[in-house]
Formats: structure tokens, sequence, C-alpha cells
């Protein structure tokens, strides 16, 4: 990667210039404001319903001088060599508590370290306390507040490895923590050698062994020590009084989980040998059951090196995988098996099996679940119930089985629905803490439980409460978002008394937290009251200057009949009078198996107007009409697979999209940009090359060649060598001579998303300029695949505003051009 402040190149007509080097830029005023504008604090409420913990940040982003702190790219990880932990980690700088209850004030948690940089907050079994780690400059340091006293203090200077995820967990007497330490025997990092050993060499002897086109992988045997002794840890029991107990040896310890009951300990350690080809996740892994005083009490099985894993989202590995506690009992694992070999192509009628074993693992494993599909999850409830989920993405299939773990032999289905049917969704089931501290179903005594859900309608989203009964099978509707507010059901206080607390908000009003009483008592001279609301936090505008911007769901169709919604954004004095507006149209499409649910109506018009600065949605602060995810479904029904007629699909979307704007009144159709981030930026290159809809777009981090990924990218499934016909007409890398749109990328130079290599901004951008596009590209240091740094940020509104300025706002008042032969708008 080559070592630059900012790589830009752009193209005019047909002169080709390398642009010099101005620095960062700041985009005007307003788009500025949202990328500065301080971010609402974060809430977490305890499980009783008593307190909330509020997570103030500083700032919304990081700035460039953090981004480039020294960071290693190995085995899918970015790993910060000097604390041990993730080298792009966002950080929490305050504490504080309120009480759940009106009139209630803010309590700082005080004891908080000196220029705090908190992450991984957990609140403990009991609720009393609330755990955390601060990151100084050369470790990762655990500290637990005391809810009662509201004062912090660190519990021990062993310092923490953070590398391969979360580096703690709760012990459920709620005094003790199970951790991977640093070792004192670590000893010093191996220096990265820059003289290689010999070449790097891999072979293949006739196995197929598809896999997504991964990045940071571990390339040299330098890679793999480095790899080897950052993700070197040793698990260990340490107590609030800070003394230590080691379990286990050291090693590349990826998982330490404590059972419910506190007894055992279950380790995965990963071992060699690495690969070159698959991330951290794939490598060899030892699954180890210790028991709380660290002697080795089982080991249940060694999982290889997984390489060679069928291809597709409903593969899976063979063997063991997703090794967890059953939360409702005191110490019992449970994991599941694929009976397929983890192949979806054949045939067979049981393709996962969930096993069971019970302390103290001497017998033998028990089988509990068998799935038809592929296994997608559990919730545990008590002996008697648990649900079990099974999907399979090929057909979109989600079924969730009521089961009783004693007598797991008949379960019985709950649901049976497309993955792809919001209208029929029937929410998430609460959960409540056990008496090991562990979530678990919330069974009410008549064997019912409450669901939770985004409630999608044709009326847009409605957040409802339901009380579901696992006898009958029906929902009793406790709750639904009521026009014009936005209200959204976060955790049940109190089921007896009808209490809920929900977060409420309105296209003017900043989301805040109020108590809600489904049960009010009866007023006199009426019938009954009007359910009560409780304020309880005040969060102000985060932007009080943006307000009255104006907000309106579109609902249109697409000539095939398929319904189609946008949410369209226009600035707060616009009135109709004033004529139409340039616009700014910001999608990202979606693949969907049935014409149907492609058109069911996505998010509400009552929600609030947060303009954020990472989507087309900035833009109305400088006076666009915004178009903003206007749904752009690819519909393939039966047979057919939707990226079978991709592009025609696309065009079709975004012209309806743009009618409906004309036909209001208030888009002009001779002055309209498009744009997206990732896949959406794939459209936006797409549409320049089969559309003369738009004056100009604006692609981020895409990809543009689907040649680079061949075996697969989103939803499709088929391989290059299955449907060439179908890569070569997506990829806008083919059809790069027919782009006559100017076109502005940017791209962040160390993208690690699977696909979206930075290679594909740079090829696309050489091959627009060797066709003689209007073209730009930027490359922002040091930015992953979304853009975190302020002056990154800053510096991409610039680029956007500008680009859009040029060729959107003022450009010629002429038609597009139209082909002869085609359909105006089509290429």
């Amino acid at each position: 990667m080559r070592n630059r402040l900012l790589y830009v190149l752009c193209l005019s007509g047909l002169t080709a210039f390398a642009q010099d080097n101005t620095g960062y830029q700041t985009p005007p005023k307003p788009l500025a404001d949202l990328v500065t504008a301080p971010p609402t604090p974060t809430v977490s409420v305890d499980s009783k319903g008593q307190w909330m913990l509020i997570s103030e940040r500083n700032t919304a982003t990081t700035t460039i001088a953090e981004l480039s702190q020294p960071e290693l790219r190995i085995a899918g990880l970015r790993i910060n060599p000097a604390t041990n932990g993730p080298s792009r980690a966002v950080f929490v700088n305050n504490l504080k508590l309120r009480q759940v209850s009106a009139n209630a004030a803010d309590v700082q948690i005080t004891g908080l370290p000196a220029n705090p940089q908190l992450s991984f907050i957990q609140w403990s079994p009991d609720d009393s306390k609330i755990a955390f780690t601060n990151t100084t400059d050369t470790k990762i340091e655990l500290y637990v507040a005391d809810v009662a006293t509201t004062v912090a203090k660190k519990v021990s200077d062993v310092a923490l490895n953070a590398s391969l995820g979360v580096p703690y967990q709760w012990v459920s007497d709620s005094k003790s923590f199970i951790v991977r330490g640093i070792p004192a025997e670590r000893g010093p990092a191996p220096e990265i050698s820059r003289v290689p050993s010999g070449p790097t060499v891999q072979e293949n002897l006739g196995t197929k062994a598809q896999a997504a086109t991964y990045q940071d992988l571990l390339k040299s045997p330098s890679d793999e020590k480095q790899f080897e002794y950052y993700a070197t840890a040793q698990t260990m029991k340490i107590g609030l009084d800070g003394v230590v107990q080691k379990i286990g040896t050291m090693g590349l310890i990826a998982t330490t989980a404590p059972s419910p009951d506190g007894r055992f300990v279950f380790i995965e350690s990963i071992h060699r040998p690495f690969s070159y080809l698959v991330t951290v996740n794939r490598f060899p892994a030892k699954m180890d059951i210790f028991d709380a005083a660290g002697s080795l009490i089982k080991t249940l099985t060694d999982v290889p090196l997984q390489e060679n894993v069928p291809w597709g989202q409903d593969a899976a590995p063979s063997g063991q995988r997703n090794h967890n506690w059953r939360n409702d009992v005191p110490a019992t694992l449970y994991w599941v098996e694929a009976k397929d070999g983890g192949d979806p192509k054949k045939k067979v009628a049981v393709r996962d099996v969930v096993y069971t074993l019970d302390a103290p693992f001497s017998s033998e494993a028990k089988e509990i679940y068998s799935a038809a599909n592929r296994f997608g999850g559990v919730t545990w409830g008590n002996d008697q119930t648990a649900l079990f989920s099974e999907r399979w993405n090929a057909t979109r299939k989600i079924i969730t089985k009521l089961v009783n773990p004693s007598s797991p032999a008949n379960p019985v289905v709950l649901f049976d629905r497309s993955s792809e049917d919001r209208y029929n969704n029937p929410g998430t089931p609460e959960l409540k803490k056990n008496a090991y501290g562990e979530y678990v179903l919330d069974i009410t005594p008549t064997n019912e439980i409450y669901l939770t859900g985004q409630g999608a309608s044709p009326e847009g989203d409605r957040p409802f409460v339901d009380l579901f009964s696992l006898t009958t099978k029906q929902a009793k509707r406790l709750f639904r978002s009521e026009a014009p507010f936005f209200e959204r059901p976060i955790s049940i206080l109190n089921a007896e008394k009808g209490l809920i607390l929900t977060s409420r908000e309105s296209q003017e009003e900043q989301p805040n937290y109020f108590i809600r009483n489904l049960k009010p008592a009866p007023k006199k001279g009426k019938k009954a009251a009007e359910p009560a609301l409780t304020q309880v936090t005040f969060f102000p505008h985060p932007y009080p200057q943006f307000k009255g911007i104006q907000k309106q769901q579109l609902r249109y169709k697409r000539p095939d009949g398929v319904d189609l919604t946008a949410m369209l954004l226009l600035p707060p004095s616009y009135k109709k009078e004033d004529g139409p507006l340039p616009t700014f149209l910001w999608a990202y499409p979606a693949e969907f198996k049935n014409a149907a649910a492609a058109g069911q109506v996505n998010g509400s018009p009552y929600q609030f107007n947060r303009i954020s600065y990472w989507t087309g949605a900035a833009f109305v602060t400088m006076g666009y009409a915004v178009l903003e995810n206007a749904s752009i479904p690819i519909v393939g029904e039966g047979d057919k697979e939707p990226n079978d007629t991709y592009v025609e699909q696309l065009v079709a979307s975004a012209k309806a999209a743009i009618d409906e704007g004309v036909r209001l009144g208030v888009v002009d159709a001779n002055r309209v940009g498009v744009g997206g981030h990732s896949y959406g930026a794939f459209m936006t290159a797409n549409l320049l090359s089969h559309s003369n809809l738009f004056k100009a777009g604006i692609a981020r981090s895409g990809a543009y060649n689907r040649t680079l990924t061949p075996f697969g990218f989103q939803n499709e499934q088929r391989t290059y060598w299955q449907a060439p016909d179908v890569y070569n007409k997506m990829s806008p890398f083919m059809n790069v001579d027919k782009v006559k749109t100017p076109l502005l990328m940017t791209h962040g130079e160390a993208d690690n998303n699977t696909g979206t290599f930075p290679i594909q901004s740079e090829r696309y951008y050489n091959a627009l300029k060797g066709m003689g596009a209007t073209a730009k590209l930027v490359f922002l240091p040091y930015e992953s695949h979304g853009y975190t740094a302020k002056e990154s940020l800053l510096h991409m509104l610039y680029e956007m505003n500008g680009w859009l300025d040029k060729y959107v706002k003022n450009a010629p008042a002429t038609p597009p051009a139209t082909k002869t032969g085609k359909m105006s708008g089509e290429k």
C-alpha cells in the first residue's frame, strides 16, 4: 500500500491530470455541522428496570492522528500492538447513572480514570455493579462501578487481551470475572521481519475450496509470529479484591465462558497450522472444559483447519460448532453439528443437530433438536420451554419451534414464515434474568411470553408489544405505536402493573425515553384514561438549526407492478410554488424472491429527522430534494434468480422514483444525481452505465468488477463460471465504455470489507480514464470500508458537495439525452 497523505486523481473532459495535494478540506458549514454535532448519549437499562446507565462520548468521530497509529492487519484482525486491543475502537468518555423515574437527575460515576477511553461495558449478573475496560496508551484495564455508591475503581493491574474479542465475562456471583489476561511470560514482541526467508507457497491437491475474497490475511512466517504473539493470553479468574487465579495454560485463547453457576469455564484455543486463505475464525481450535480451580475436566473436540468449507449462505463447517452454555440450567453445554457435511447441495432430511452435555461431562451428549434446515439459534427459558429456530436462505424460510428441553421429541411449530415478509414478523421474545444472572424467556404463570417488534405495516413501521400464548399460539396486542409519533418498546419494567420503557420520537422531537403505563387507572367521568406517559430523559435536539426539514414517505409503483417507497426530504423553507429542486437519490439495492415482499413499506414517516452526514440526507441542508432510501428491489421469483434481470429492474426502480418526484412537482428531472455506499456504489456505477437518468454519480467504497468476486457477492450464490453473463452484465468495469455521466468515487485505503478491495476503485477509475469519462477518485488514508476520522468525513462531504454543485445543481437545464430505439432514461 502506498504511503500518501491524500491520493486524488481526476479527469475532466478528455484531459487527465493529477490534482495538487491541497490537504484535507472542509465543506460548507451546514454539512460540517452534521459531522461536529455532539453525539446523543446511549442508554442501557438494568434488568430490573430501576437504573439506566448513560454513556457519553466527546465526539462522534475519531481523528486522523488517532487512526494513523500503528496497526497490525493479520488473520482478518486489526490489532493495536500497543494495547493488544482492536485498533479502530470507538470509546465512551463518561458514565452517569439515572433512576428510571420522573424528575430523576443524572448521577456522575466518580473514580473514572483520567482521560477515560471506556468500552466493553457490562452490568453484573445481579445488576448491582457495572464493569468496563479502560484503554491507556499501553494496555487495557478492568474497572467496576458500584451502582449504590456510584464509585468506580480499578479491579486489577492485569492487562487484558482483547485482540480476539471481549476480554472478560462476569461470573454469576457478581464478585469475580473470567478474563483473558496477558501473561508476563509472553515476553517481548517478535520483530517484524522485512527480509523473507523464502517464497510463500500454497498448494491445493484437487480439493474444491471456494471462499470469499478475504482481506488482512496472514501472508508470511513473520505474520504468523506476530499473530501468535498478540493472540496469546492466559485465562484467569479475578475477584473484585484483585486476587488472580490462573485457569489452564497460556495460548491463543479465543473464548473464555464461565458456566451459569460459575463452577466451570469453557475455553476455545486456536492452534497451528494457520492459513493464508481464510481468517482466524476458520483456524484449528480445541474446545476444553475446566473447573473453576483450573483443572482440565474434558476436551470436547479439536476442530481442524476449515479451508474447504462448502460455499454459500446455507453452507456450514463440518464437525462441532457454536459451542455455548445453556442459560437456564447450572452447567450444560450445547453445540451444533452439520449432518450434511455442511453442503447445502446435498439432499438430506436433517441438516443440523443440536447436542447438549450436562456436568460433570462424563456421559454421552444428548440430541435435543434436529433441523431440516440450517440451525438459526435458540432462546432458553426453563427445563420445559425453549424456542429453537432454523433458516434456509435459498428459500428465505425461517421456522421457530417450541421445544421441551426435558422431553424434546415433539417440537411444536410456532412460526413458519419468509424472512422477506416484514409485515408478518411476530417479533422478538422479551427476556429476563434468572437466578444465575443469565437472560432467559420471560414466561408468565399462564404460559405466555412477550414479543416486541418493529411492526412493519402498509402504514409504515409501528413498533408493538404482544402477549403471545405458547399454548394457543395466539397473540394479544398490548401496545402499538401511533401517529404522529414513532415509539419503540425498550423493556418491560413491570408486567403486572403494565409499565414499559419506550423510546419516543417524532419528526421534530429527538428520541427520548418514557415510561408508558398500559393499565392506567380510570379517571372520574370517563370509561378509561389515556395511556399515561412519563418522560425520563431530556436529550436535546442535536442540530436545532435544521429544524423544519420536511419529510414525506412516497409510495409508487414500478412498471412491472412492484410497489416502491422512498423518503422525500425537502429544505425547511421550501414551498411548492418554488418549483422543482435539484435532487439527490440515495439507495442500496436488495434482492427478493417474492415481489409482494419486495413491495412492503420500510421505515416510518414519524421518525426523527436525523440528518446523517453519512447518507444523501445530508444534502437537504444544501437546498436539494433528497430521495433517501429509495427502494431498489431486485426480484427473481420461482426458478428465476433476482440478478438475471438486475440491470432492467435497477433502471426501472430509479426511473420510477424520479417520475414520482416529478409528478409531485418537487424533483427537477434535468438535475438529478445518484449516490450510494458499498453495494450502493455498485448500483450507482451501473445506473450510469445503463441509463441517462442522472447528471452525476457518487460511488463510495464500491466493487465494480465481479470477476474479482467469482464465488458470489451479496445474495448471488452462483459462481462466475455458472453465470458468466450475469457477472459480466452486472460489472460496471465491463460496461465502462457506456459511461458518459460524471462519476466521483471515494474509497478507504485500508478497506477490509469482503469484496471491496481498494483495487476495485483504482482499476475502475483507470478504465474510466482510458475511455475518456469525466471521473474523480479520492483515496482516504487509513480509512476502512466506513470512514471514521473527522478530517476524512469533512473532506468526503467537501468532495460530494463540490461534485453535486458543479454537475447537478448548476447543470444546464436540458433534458437528458435519449438514444434511438431506447425508452427514456435507458441506454
